[in-house]
């Protein structure tokens, strides 16, 4: 099956688990938009612009660090990897994959490209978001990426947005060109639960349902989380899970590094 990134799945174990979780990471850039026109809505009634006082509680910091085991599910094949997760607010996401105790590649994500160097096959493969947003026509950035992985809002809050209260949940509706979002956000502790994003022209979706909230210094932190991607490829209809479980995480001010070299006899792809 032809890959979103273009280039074919492998036999290795390994690589079959890099490619996954690199192609839905990418895919949280695809079903993503910056810009958005919205209108604001309280319990079913349209609301005057900024007279929502709703807030949503994100992990803010300087530097977060991370381990967690996850299981990636495509295409009736299931693997285990576990990751080491650095990141430097704003600035790089570093990713270290292990598969049965041996290092099976790394990632690095900074402002500017996607960096993904395999260990198995001696390659490495380099993407900047302008190329990327060029051949899905949608914007990828870091932003949304690193929000992803921390459970906070894909898209900033806006005075504009949607926003209804259902029982025990907020639900915050955000719109970009044919893509819509909603978020919902608990009442009791207003962290995101659950994010939905849908095409509407493709019926193309990811889900993302976030779980297990523990504190994280001053903030709690989803330790749970799955990850579904229903995805038309050229090839037919990609179904890609991922289910994460942090045994770490850690934020504060103390630098963290983020070693990564691609060996000369590597080759780009």
């Amino acid at each position: 099956m032809k890959t979103v990134m273009s280039y074919s799945i492998r036999k290795s174990p390994t690589e079959n688990c890099m490619n996954s979780f690199t192609r839905l990471v990418l895919l949280f850039g695809v079903l993503t938009l910056s810009g958005c026109s919205k209108k604001l809505l309280v319990s079913g009634r349209t609301t005057p612009a900024g007279m929502s006082d709703l807030h949503v509680e994100e992990i803010d910091f300087e530097y977060f660090h991370g381990r967690s085991r996850m299981i990636l599910k495509s295409d009736q094949k299931e693997r285990e990897v576990k990751a080491n997760i650095r990141v430097r607010k704003d600035s790089v996401i570093w990713m270290n994959f292990t598969v049965i105790g041996v290092q099976g590649g790394r990632v690095l994500i900074n402002q500017d490209s996607i960096t993904i160097v395999s260990n198995v096959d001696k390659e490495y493969y380099v993407y900047d978001y302008a190329e990327l947003s060029r051949r899905f026509n949608f914007e990828i950035n870091y932003h949304v990426i690193q929000s992803a992985l921390l459970g906070n809002l894909l898209i900033p809050r806006k005075d504009d947005d949607e926003v209804e209260h259902k029982g025990a949940t907020f639900l915050l509706r955000q719109k970009s060109g044919n893509i819509n979002i909603l978020n919902y956000i608990s009442v009791n502790n207003l962290k995101i639960q659950k994010v939905e994003l849908r095409e509407n022209n493709t019926h193309n979706s990811l889900t993302i349902n976030y779980g297990n909230f523990q504190p994280v210094g001053p903030k709690i932190f989803p330790y749970n989380g799955t990850i579904t991607l229903l995805y038309k490829s050229q090839n037919g209809l990609l179904n890609t899970t991922i289910i994460f479980e942090y045994n770490k995480a850690e934020v504060g001010d103390k630098e963290l590094k983020f070693p990564f070299n691609i060996p000369k006899k590597y080759d780009r792809r």
